[in-house]
């Protein structure tokens, strides 16, 4: 057969694989023919198959290399399926990243970003990608956002949109809010500074309304990863509990405080509110030192995570609560992991049945009081109490160790005494039970308490039974120059006011070079009176334009719909109901929380506006995992660590693969170890991909990255498995190169195929079966490239070369060219044609087809064991009956070995798997 020229513009060596040449040649094709872009087919079924849109840094990484490399396999293959495939991409392009860079660089953040979207679309294309990019957009287009600020318009006017003060995470060097994830140790997650409570006015956006329906909605997502979703749960957090309040003793105000414990109100010793509390500000009008320890609370962050952590302090504020049922009064403590922002900014405290109050309790001397009580405290309290002798002071007896005679009485006793004391000296019980201690309640149970309770208070009008949400309400504003501008506007007789639709978008200024050449920090748009000055929208009369700019967030929050609608007037228009919802997402888990969930949550609020049909944004999801790599550093004097990247050390190892000494390459001294980290610039890491591609080809990095470990586990970056893919691919091109220079062959005829030929055949179509398995339904990509391989060794040592030898050789090696494709596609546009095919789009070829027929075996290969143990195989023809089987093992020579000497007392034959033989 003779090897036709794969691409007419190019000069590629048969006889080696160059990968730059064959790249060069499969890119040149699919640009010129603009192959990846999609319009609307009705006819056809779609596919949307859409990675996290990147943040334009610059470079690309090897976890941007892994994660667009799974979304580029899948859709492949999906069009090889015969589905219309979607796959974007676009750039996340607003946020503190680029302003710092900027001011780092004194440039202005638009010219760096656009620079950087360059050079990472150069890459991009690289690396092969079957990319839409007709549809390509930056964030940071005013094209783009004023869609987003549109949409805000809208929810302003539905009442969805709101300002108030509240209370925040303030980092004092990047001048901005965080949210809390963004808080690690007390510190701002990028500048290190430490983290300070302000509170200021913000915009919000109404999670909260739609927070039943997002945890509801997860049970509609079979698609998406437990994991993820159980995260989503906990942190929306619906909890079922009773409001109620607490009189303020000596004054008519009131405390109002949530519980989802009311069970253990009798419990309560004291109160603890938020440092931002209206009580705290008056109790410390009068009260030097507890205003200070108010201002050094303000200091800390508003985490949850970083509150739980923390050492627990408070101050007395001399203010006493009255217990709306003992009449009792408990003193009330500021307290420093109290939030204003997290239910009423008081708590009902019970260190009796919460470890945290128990903390507390214990921190400043506070009464510890045990009013629930497992099982089995319960049944010793009963069996006190039937003791006739102690009539109605049964648990008084029991809690005070009073002496009592009858041995079965006093082992209940000491039961009971024995929880109180693991609760005064050990720790709370947290888990439910039954009250004790409670009066009136003792012997109910938490359900009974709670509609008790509810039931009293109700009737008081002091409270009520209430749904109650963990989720707060989303903070979008942002007090940084580079992020969309809010669109509202400020009148001295108005108010806030939206921006007209018609008036929009409020574009963003990006030249602004001049104020960033100086390495300022303060916001041009802040500083800039004259883009500050509008006129009032209602009333004609002056008025000043919002300055804060709107959380990243909100952009990456309904990318994935302006993808579907490229140049829509609106939003989205009619396309894209036939591309949403997302058939396969693909991100990292560090986004299950805080964009998925907008990502979700945005979803709804463009439905309600009509603007999509559907009620989640994507019906799959896959969370891949983290490319790792080995760590090396030398300690300085200071203590800190100097770490040195893996290209910059020559390693040792030992014949497990593991390192048993490291030098640095500038000066031969050893360097230490550090251990198996995720890629970071931190740790210094990282490895180019560039220099990776330039190296072996954008190919054998891409084969690396999805066999090395599955998509959802961690990926240890390797240099010698990047070397034994690229052996894989080269050995692969010489096998073709190979039998296309062999003689011309008619085809398979399947009946005319002798044994050898059969065998082969259905090894390949086991293959297809299991990689069309692999692919499509498990996402298994590794054991997928696993089966090619053993594949390749299979066409490798057959050594056939009839007709009908090079038949089944041919569409072995054509079939693997197309099984390929969709994770070597620049190789594969090149070998396809030098098997004889002309030049086409391989996605357009049907992805290979099991044929049932070939599947068929002559012959099973069964298990022989010995009493259990396995001594051995035997190749049985699959009509063979159970007398031949059975003789076919009992002669096989490894197992006869074992039955020497010994009576064979049954022979267990389970047809197509194992043969037993029971001896002795």
């Amino acid at each position: 057969m003779p090897t036709p020229s794969p691409t007419p513009d190019t000069h590629i060596d048969p006889a080696a694989y160059q990968p730059a040449q064959v790249e060069a040649a499969a890119r040149g094709y699919w640009e010129a023919h603009r192959v990846y872009e999609v319009v609307e087919r009705p006819d056809r079924p779609k596919f949307y198959c859409l990675s996290m849109l990147p943040y334009p840094s610059g470079a690309l990484h090897m976890g941007h290399v892994r994660n667009y490399t799974i979304g580029d396999v899948i859709s492949r293959y999906q069009r090889m399926t015969g589905k219309n495939v979607l796959q974007p991409m676009g750039w996340d392009a607003f946020g503190l990243p680029a302003e710092n860079a900027a001011i780092k660089h004194r440039t202005a953040p638009a010219e760096w970003t656009y620079a950087n979207i360059e050079r990472m679309r150069g890459q991009f294309k690289t690396m092969g990608y079957a990319i839409d990019w007709s549809r390509e957009f930056a964030t940071c287009q005013p094209s783009y956002y004023v869609h987003e600020q549109r949409m805000f318009v809208r929810l302003m006017k539905k009442g969805l949109a709101y300002r108030k003060n509240s209370v925040v995470n303030w980092d004092p060097v990047d001048q901005t809010v965080l949210a809390n994830e963004q808080v690690v140790d007390g510190r701002g997650w990028r500048s290190g500074a430490v983290v300070e409570k302000r509170e200021i006015p913000q915009w919000f956006l109404k999670i909260t309304d739609y927070a039943q329906e997002l945890l509801d909605g997860l049970d509609q997502l079979p698609g998406w990863p437990e994991s993820v979703k159980t995260m989503q749960r906990n942190w929306i957090g619906r909890s079922e509990g009773l409001e109620f309040a607490f009189d303020v003793a000596g004054s008519n105000r009131k405390v109002e405080v949530y519980t989802t414990r009311p069970d253990t109100l009798m419990g309560a010793t004291f109160l603890s509110i938020a440092a931002e509390h209206p009580l705290a500000t008056e109790a410390a009008a009068g009260d030097a030192e507890l205003a200070a320890f108010i201002a050094e609370l303000r200091r800390g962050g508003v985490s949850e995570a970083e509150l739980e952590t923390q050492a627990k302090r408070g101050m007395d504020t001399g203010l006493r609560a009255i217990h709306p049922v003992s009449g009792e009064e408990l003193p009330i403590f500021v307290a420093n992991f109290v939030l204003m922002g997290y239910g009423t900014g008081a708590v009902m405290a019970v260190p009796g049945h919460d470890q945290r109050d128990w903390e507390f309790a214990k921190a400043y001397g506070l009464p510890i009081r045990m009013v629930v009580v497992p099982d089995a405290v319960r049944d010793a309290v009963r069996e006190i109490a039937s003791d006739p002798r102690h009539g109605g002071d049964a648990l008084g007896a029991a809690l005070t160790g009073l002496s009592l005679d009858a041995y079965d009485t006093i082992a209940a006793v000491r039961v009971v005494e024995e929880f109180q004391r693991s609760i005064q000296e050990q720790g709370a019980f947290v888990e439910r039970g039954w009250l004790v201690n409670s009066g009136e309640f003792d012997g109910l149970d938490f359900d009974g308490a709670l509609s008790a309770l509810a039931e009293r208070f109700e009737r008081e009008g002091r409270g009520h039974k209430r749904v109650n949400f963990r989720l707060r309400d989303w903070g979008v504003s942002r007090q940084r120059y580079w992020g969309c501008p809010i669109p509202v506007v400020y009148c001295s007789d108005c108010g806030a006011l939206p921006v007209p639709e018609d008036q929009l978008p409020v574009v963003l200024p990006e030249d602004v070079a001049d104020a960033f050449a100086q390495g300022v920090v303060q916001s041009p748009i802040k500083a800039d009176p004259q883009w500050r000055k509008t006129t009032c929208p209602g009333c004609g009369g002056p008025a000043e334009r919002e300055t804060d700019t709107f959380d990243t967030f909100m952009e990456s929050s309904w990318y994935y719909a302006r993808y579907t609608s490229p140049g829509a007037a609106d939003m989205v228009d009619s396309r894209a109901d036939y591309w949403t919802p997302v058939d396969q997402y693909i991100g990292g888990i560090e986004h299950a929380i805080l964009h998925l969930l907008y990502f979700r949550f945005f979803h709804k609020l463009m439905r309600d506006e009509g603007l999509v049909h559907s009620d989640e944004p994507a019906v799959r999801l896959l969370t891949q995992g983290m490319v790792v790599a080995d760590t090396f550093y030398r300690e300085l004097e200071n203590g800190a660590r100097d770490w040195i990247n893996p290209a910059d050390v020559d390693i040792e190892r030992d014949g497990k693969g593991r390192i048993v000494g490291a030098k640095a390459k500038s000066d031969g001294a050893p360097v230490l170890v550090g251990g198996i980290e995720k890629m970071s610039k931190s740790k210094n890491n990282g490895v180019d991909p560039q220099a990776m591609v330039d190296r072996f080809g954008a190919d054998t990095v891409r084969l690396f990255s999805m066999f090395a470990a599955p998509p959802d586990q961690s990926l240890e970056w390797n240099e010698a498995g990047v070397e034994g893919m690229s052996r894989f691919v080269r050995r692969f091109w010489r096998e073709v190169h190979r039998h296309a220079g062999q003689p011309d062959h008619p085809g398979v005829d399947a009946a005319a195929l002798d044994a050898g030929q059969r065998t082969l055949r259905r090894q390949l179509h086991e293959t297809i079966q299991k990689v069309a398995d692999d692919y499509g339904r498990r996402h298994s990509f590794n054991t997928a490239i696993a089966a090619l391989m053993e594949l390749l060794n299979h066409v490798a040592k057959f050594d056939d070369t009839s007709d009908q030898g090079r038949a089944v050789r041919h569409e072995a090696l054509q079939t693997m060219v197309l099984l390929l494709n969709p994770v070597t596609p620049h190789a594969c546009h090149v070998l396809w044609q030098v098997l004889g095919n002309a030049e086409t789009v391989l996605e357009d070829v049907a992805f290979p087809v099991a044929d049932p027929d070939a599947l068929a075996r002559d012959a099973v290969t069964l298990a022989v064991q010995v009493n259990g143990k396995l001594r051995g195989t035997i190749e049985v023809a699959t009509d063979a009956t159970r007398e031949a089987v059975e003789a076919q093992a009992l002669a096989e020579p490894h197992v006869a070995r074992f039955l020497e000497g010994v009576a064979v007392r049954k022979v267990i034959v389970v047809p197509g798997k194992i043969v037993n033989i029971v001896a002795g």
